[in-house]
C-alpha cells in the first residue's frame, strides 16, 4: 500500500513525500519524490539520492536545493530513507549504528538480518516501486552523500548497466577502513571476512570490474571527517593503480554539510542530465 503524505508545488512540478510498504525491508517506508514539470509530456528519468547518517527523506528535499535543476533538466529525484524504521526494528544508542545508519548493506547478524537488508531495497525494490509509475523511465543514475556516498558509488560498481552515471559528495570510500564502517559492517556482517571488501568502493575498484564507470565526487577540503573516516586518498589510489576514470575535486573552505551540498548539486544534476540524455 502506498500514500502520499506530503505534496508541495516546487519549480513547476511537484515534491512529494510518499509511504509505501516494503517487503525486503518487513516496514513502512518513507521516500521523498521530486516530479519536474517535464512529465507531463512523458516519461523522465531517475536520479536515486542516498543520503548520510542521521538522515531521513526530508534531509536531501529540503536542504539541497536540488529542485530547480531537476526541473530545468527533466530529470525525477527519489531520496529514500537511511534505514528501515518503526516499532520492533532494532535500533541501537548513538548516531552511527541502527536506524539512520543502514550503510546501504544486506545484514547478514541478528537482529539486523531481518530488517537491514538496505542493498537490495535500493537495487531492486526501491526502482520497481518508483518505476511502476508510468512518469519514470527505466533510465536511471544515482548519487549521495558521506555514508550515501558510499552507497552511490559501491551500488554504481556492483551493477554494471544499471546506472548511467553515478556522484558523490564526502564519500566513505572505504568503509572496511574506517571507523564508521568497521563499526556498522561489524554489527551488520560480522567477524571482518571477504563479505566486508563487496560492500567497499576502494576494494570493488582494485577487483576485476566489467564496467569502467567513471566516478564523480567532489570533497571539502574543511571537513571535519576528512582524515579519520572519509580519506579520498584511498580512492584515488586505487583508481590511479586499475587506470579507473576518476573526478575527485577538493574543494576548499567547504565542509560536511548540506551549504557544501547546496553550492556543487547544480554540477551534479547537470553532469547526470548529460549522461541520461
Amino acid at each position: 500500500m502506498t500514500q502520499r503524505i506530503e505534496h508541495h508545488a516546487c519549480f513547476g512540478g511537484w515534491q512529494d513525500v510518499y509511504q509505501h510498504r516494503s517487503e525486503v525491508l518487513d516496514c513502512d517506508m518513507r521516500v521523498g519524490v521530486y516530479y519536474p514539470p517535464q512529465v507531463a509530456h512523458g516519461p523522465c528519468p531517475v536520479l536515486y539520492w542516498l543520503s548520510g547518517l542521521t538522515c531521513t527523506e526530508q534531509n536531501f528535499i529540503t536542504k539541497a536545493g536540488a529542485q530547480r535543476y531537476a526541473a530545468e533538466h527533466g530529470i525525477i529525484l527519489v531520496a529514500p530513507d537511511t534505514s528501515p524504521r518503526g516499532e520492533g526494528v532494532p535500533d541501537a544508542d548513538g548516531y552511527d549504528l541502527g536506524q539512520g545508519a543502514g550503510f546501504y548493506v544486506n545484514a547478514t547478524q541478528a537482529p539486523w538480518s531481518r530488517n537491514f537488508r538496505m542493498y537490495d531495497y535500493i537495487v531492486d525494490e526501491l526502482p520497481a516501486w518508483v518505476e511502476s509509475d508510468p512518469a519514470a523511465s527505466s533510465v536511471r543514475a544515482i548519487s549521495g552523500h558521506s555514508m550515501g556516498g558510499h552507497g552511490a558509488l559501491m551500488i554504481a560498481l556492483r551493477n554494471p548497466g544499471r546506472y548511467r552515471s553515478v556522484s558523490a559528495f564526502s564519500p566513505i570510500v572505504a568503509p572496511s577502513q574506517v571507523p564508521w564502517g568497521e563499526k556498522a559492517f561489524s554489527a551488520y556482517l560480522g567477524e571482518r571476512s571477504e563479505a566486508w571488501k563487496t560492500y567497499d568502493t576502494v576494494e570493488l575498484i582494485a577487483g576485476d570490474l566489467s564496467e569502467r564507470l567513471p566516478l564523480k565526487i567532489d570533497q571539502g577540503e574543511a571537513d571535519e571527517f576528512l582524515d579519520a573516516q572519509l580519506q579520498p586518498q584511498r580512492l584515488a589510489e586505487s583508481c590511479a593503480a586499475r587506470n579507473h576514470p576518476l573526478d575527485l575535486k577538493l574543494r576548499s573552505g567547504y565542509d560536511h554539510s548540506y551549504y557544501f551540498i547546496q553550492s556543487f548539486i547544480g554540477e551534479h544534476v547537470a553532469y547526470h542530465a548529460k549522461a541520461m540524455a
